[in-house]
């Protein structure tokens, strides 16, 4: 069956080029009426574009719907101003792709405060300000689809982006938390982790791979996730045509009592506390603490 978004209003921040483009592109080739939100800098998150404007000629020329937005997700204020007028034009938001984000890599021993905390506000902040503008929209209307954009940093590390890896991991966390509090009003988020040659890697990729990490590859993955159908609570990885799921996993684990209820014990018993056999991937933070009882009570 296809997938298609006639009649839906989309929201797609840092959508004036790379993976965003890419998304915004396809969601309205699909059918739906697409915001293209960038502020225009560049990946530093200096300076301003008319970015996002070139991306609604490119959609309208196609035949789609589009406007564009120049507010800063790093801005509240402007994120609810978007969503307004969003909601003035078409009188919905269905889908949020928070894409947005800026680099500022350096190893932690030279990166100062300032790179840090601005990195953590772009991505980290940012999603949570853009999803917080459209949180009651899509509550009262019982239908919202959130994107998060994570990355392979934040979930595996990656020397020199301890401050991007910090805001991705913490992305994972939020989705995790919001698709509970949204699964009663059909609200379903997910998180993405793509690999893509983008204007932000493309003096890290050689070549011949950058060729291969297309964003327009990376398109399905976002476009599923924010489908009617979609799951909810995914992670998942994608690049090159290539899509894989990760979990954050919970060992079986040792119950420790007594005389063996020290840091000894628990050196002691590593490898049977890491032992992956039989391994849980927990569905809330609840389910942890249920673990827990099980494992006293047995």
């Amino acid at each position: 069956m296809t997938i298609r978004f006639d009649d839906k209003v989309a929201i797609v921040t840092g959508a004036g080029g790379g993976l965003g483009r890419a998304y915004a592109l396809e969601l309205a080739r699909r059918g739906a009426k697409v915001v293209v939100n960038d502020l225009g800098g560049s990946r530093d998150g200096t300076g301003h574009s008319d970015a996002a404007l070139k991306v609604v000629e490119e959609i309208k020329a196609a035949g789609g719907t589009a406007m564009s937005n120049g507010g800063s997700v790093t801005e509240y204020e402007q994120m609810v101003e978007m969503v307004a007028r969003t909601k003035e034009a078409w009188g919905r938001v269905d889908i949020l792709i928070n894409n947005a984000g800026v680099l500022r890599d350096k190893s932690f021993a030279k990166m100062e405060p300032a790179d840090f905390e601005f990195v953590v506000d772009v991505h980290l902040n940012g999603s949570a300000n853009c999803t917080k503008a459209v949180w009651d929209t899509m509550r009262e209307q019982a239908y919202g689809r959130i994107l998060m954009t994570a990355s392979s940093t934040g979930l595996y590390g990656n020397f020199g982006q301890a401050n991007y890896g910090a805001a991705k991991l913490g992305l994972a966390g939020l989705t995790k938390t919001l698709q509970l509090e949204g699964a009663k009003y059909n609200i379903k988020v997910n998180t993405l982790a793509p690999t893509a040659g983008t204007r932000m890697t493309e003096d890290i990729f050689p070549e011949e791979a950058f060729k291969l990490f297309t964003p327009e590859s990376v398109a399905p993955a976002a476009l599923f996730l924010v489908s009617e159908d979609a799951p909810t609570n995914a992670i998942l990885g994608a690049g090159a045509g290539v899509f894989q799921a990760a979990y954050v996993t919970l060992t079986q684990g040792v119950a420790l009592k007594g005389d063996e209820l020290t840091p000894e014990g628990v050196a002691a018993h590593w490898a049977e506390i890491i032992d992956r056999t039989d391994e849980m991937t927990p569905q809330s933070g609840a389910e942890q603490a249920m673990s827990i009882m099980k494992k006293l009570q047995g």
